[in-house]
């Protein structure tokens, strides 16, 4: 749950890149590029704002995902959804160690998208 409207938090995750990742950096063909604790990594949106779709892709040096997220109105507040699927390429230690990354990276997301 997150406490903002939906429009409003669709609008901060596409903006959240450069707050999470300090060296971020958005490339003409859509891309965000930045440095991770693995080496040079890739994030690029396929959103749909009117379906609340925010789907991405992240590459890096390891493996490759491709993330389904969801953001869902709930009165004044959102519902941001997102399915993780383990990449083939990663063993199943590997993966669980990406996903207490991804909760760290998903807790410090909501506190920047609630700041007014």
């Amino acid at each position: 749950m997150v406490n903002r409207k939906t429009g409003d938090t669709f609008d901060a995750i596409l903006k959240c890149p450069p707050k999470i990742m300090p060296d971020a950096k958005l490339t003409s063909d859509g891309w965000w590029s930045f440095s991770t604790s693995r080496g040079n990594a890739r994030l690029k949106f396929k959103e749909n704002k009117s379906l609340g779709i925010l789907d991405h892709m992240f590459i890096d040096q390891d493996s490759k995902w491709d993330v389904p997220m969801r953001v869902v109105s709930n009165g004044s507040e959102s519902e941001v959804t997102i399915t993780l699927i383990k990449p083939d390429e990663l063993t199943d230690e590997q993966f669980n160690e990406r996903i207490t990354e991804i909760e760290q990276v998903f807790t410090n997301l909501k506190k920047i998208i609630e700041i007014p």
